[in-house]
């Protein structure tokens, strides 16, 4: 965007430009979101930061009465797959906090100090500074939202000190963390259960939460993952150890995350995924707005505005899922990823629900083959898939460059195109993946009036770049099969909650997002 254009959208206080940018005045030496209610500012006293992070590094303390900090993400972080987005990425899933800058630069492939000039002159500021603020960020959304304690706060936030923790919230909301907790509006908490933390997740309006719930309940692994309408939960193994969370939609509309981490500095990164996994930084209005410049798509887009396409909570996970779902019905993957997740995964009690932990990919790959069924080929895929993943021959992550990503992937026996650009759909969020080997999709396609063979398919999709993702999810929706996904879940009888927990979806045709 231009000056102009950024100019144009504080002085309408365009809410969906909210995380995207900040603005800062110098006749004041505060920064605020695009919609602040504040008078707009001349131009010429202007000066627009791409992160807050580059705000506070030249001088500037965050608003108090819009709290910037507040925004949902910003969704460059994905419509980018450069250096600076997968930093961001990463940065935001703690990797800054567990391994520092120069783990951080590795991850890139780049020195400590290369990677601090790019990110400087990029964002406005290195890598220590964009992960300050993601702390302080973390920080302000759990004073307002949490009733922890600020020694909590600090911890669960990333920094390594209460001290830190209050002179980072000093300095950047020009107050400290009591009053910040003080100025939360009166309704910003729910009552709290003991030993979880409660928070509401900010979004960009509209949002589709039937079918992200739909998609996740329709996939959701037996035992490992329970989903209904309007919920979804699941354990997931993070740095600290297993972390129980669930999201779920209230009655007035809101989405709040429900969480129980082994150990408070796991919160900020299960924060991130969890964001990630219902892709809650998108921008529905551009989405919305470009898909319905075209007549065949328009009228799914109005029946199902603020589509999302879900992510992944766990990136190696993700891959085994896909490659166990290859060419069956997402009935079937889920009863394989049942079965394999009964025989190999961790039961954990969370105080919630009985879970178990997807399988680590090291016990796949030792004991996989005895559980695992189908055709020996595929099954010898996954057990190598799994080894390389367990010794770290393969890594895969959010912050990985998405042409080596799908490089890496096919060079793997038994992973074709379907599988590798899937995956970057989920893993990385990228916005702009076709799956022309998808039938489910092809046959959605055709419900709207749209080509269904692989060639026409694929032609006509390339109109929508950069949103083919978003395309996929109105193509997936619309096949007879898989609206089901979006179709409310019937009130089971009295007794019947545990089977109701892993009733499976309509089978899909083969190809279909496993």
């Amino acid at each position: 965007m231009t000056f102009d254009e950024r100019y144009r959208a504080i002085h309408a206080r365009d809410r969906r430009f909210d995380g995207q940018f900040v603005t800062a005045v110098r006749t004041t030496g505060i920064y605020c979101r695009p919609s602040c209610p504040a008078r707009t500012p001349r131009a010429d006293n202007v000066t627009f930061y791409p992160t807050s992070a580059a705000a506070h590094e030249a001088g500037y303390r965050a608003c108090k009465r819009c709290l910037p900090e507040a925004a949902p993400g910003s969704p460059a972080w994905d419509l980018r797959s450069d250096a600076a987005a997968r930093a961001m990425r990463l940065i935001a899933d703690g990797v800054v906090d567990r391994e520092g800058v120069p783990g951080l630069a590795r991850r890139l492939g780049y020195s400590p100090r290369h990677l601090t000039r790019l990110l400087t002159s990029e964002l406005g500021a290195g890598p220590l500074a964009l992960a300050r603020a993601q702390r302080a960020h973390t920080a302000r959304t759990l004073l307002v939202g949490t009733e922890l304690s600020a020694a909590e706060v600090a911890f669960s936030a990333g920094f390594s000190s209460i001290r830190q923790f209050t002179e980072t919230i000093g300095e950047v909301f020009g107050m400290p963390p009591t009053e910040l907790r003080a100025r939360r509006p009166r309704a910003a908490t729910e009552t709290p259960v003991a030993g979880t933390i409660d928070l509401t997740l900010p979004r960009r309006d509209p949002i589709d939460t039937a079918g992200l719930f739909g998609w996740m309940r329709a996939h959701a692994v037996p035992g490992v993952e329970h989903g209904d309408t309007t919920s979804f939960s699941r354990t997931v193994r993070l740095a600290g150890g297993p972390a129980w969370f669930q999201v779920h939609e209230t009655a007035d509309g809101r989405l709040r995350l429900r969480a129980r981490p082994a150990v408070l500095a796991d919160l900020a990164p299960l924060l991130a995924r969890v964001r990630r996994l219902f892709d809650l930084d998108a921008d529905p209005l551009a989405v919305d707005e470009a898909l319905a410049r075209h007549p065949e798509l328009a009228p799914a887009v109005a029946e199902i505005p603020g589509v999302r396409v879900p992510g992944a909570i766990d990136a190696p996970e993700m891959l085994l899922r896909a490659m166990i779902g290859q060419q069956i019905s997402v009935a079937s993957a889920r009863t394989l990823q049942g079965r394999l997740a009964a025989a190999l995964g961790d039961r954990i009690e969370t105080g919630e629900e009985a879970s178990i932990l997807f399988p680590d990919p090291a016990v796949i790959a030792d004991r996989g083959a005895e559980v695992l069924r189908g055709p020996g080929a595929r099954i010898r895929a996954i057990i190598d898939t799994a080894a390389a993943l367990a010794d770290g021959t393969l890594a895969l992550g959010p912050g990985d460059d998405p042409a080596e990503q799908r490089a890496r992937l096919l060079a793997l026996r038994g992973v074709g195109p379907w599988t590798s650009d899937y995956v970057r759909m989920r893993v990385l969020g990228d916005p702009d993946v076709l799956l022309p080997g998808d039938v489910a999709a092809r046959t959605g396609a055709g419900h709207l009036g749209l080509p269904s063979d692989p060639a026409g398919f694929t032609a006509w999709a390339g109109r929508t770049a950069p949103w083919r993702s978003y395309a996929m999810a109105h193509f997936w929706y619309a096949a007879p099969v898989t609206r089901s996904w979006r179709a409310p879940v019937p009130v089971p009888p009295a007794g019947a909650a545990a089977r109701a927990r892993v009733a499976t979806a309509d089978p899909v045709p083969q190809g279909a997002p496993a």
